[in-house]
């Protein structure tokens, strides 16, 4: 499955999967406990596939910040839970993507990053590849 269905739902722990749309939203499943919600239109939800990383260069997309990881980690899940103070999380992350931008990528984004990799890898989607669409409209 790839990080185009999988969504982050705002006041919602963990990360969903898009199940169906429906006229006033979308009906998503809870990676963490299989759990079937509605979600409005009006709710602040985010694609993972539309999250970008701020390094010192350019925006970096998630996926390929989880490619690194797993590069790092060796396919396995993080060295380090994401409850992990500050300057752990800050240390693992700069192993990780060395010109992160420590001005604009908080500790609470790294966490959101580390247990977002944990959770999709304990769910079995660790394929972080580009899809073919998206990578025909990266090369346009």
């Amino acid at each position: 499955m790839s990080l185009d269905k999988i969504l982050s739902i705002g006041g919602r722990p963990g990360l969903h999967r898009l199940v169906t749309q429906t006229r006033t939203g979308f009906v998503a499943e809870s990676l963490i406990d299989g759990k079937k919600i509605t979600v409005s239109i009006q709710s602040n939800v985010s694609v993972l596939s539309e999250i970008a990383i701020y390094t010192l260069d350019e925006e970096l997309p998630l996926r390929e910040v989880f490619q690194k990881i797993q590069v790092k980690e060796k396919g396995g899940k993080t060295a380090i839970p994401h409850k992990s103070e500050k300057i752990k999380l800050e240390e693992y992350f700069f192993e990780v993507l060395p010109n992160y931008d420590e001005d604009r990528v908080y500790a609470s984004d790294i966490k959101k990053v580390i247990q977002w990799y944990n959770l999709l890898h304990d769910n079995g989607i660790t394929d972080f590849s580009a899809d073919e669409s998206t990578a025909a409209s990266e090369e346009e």
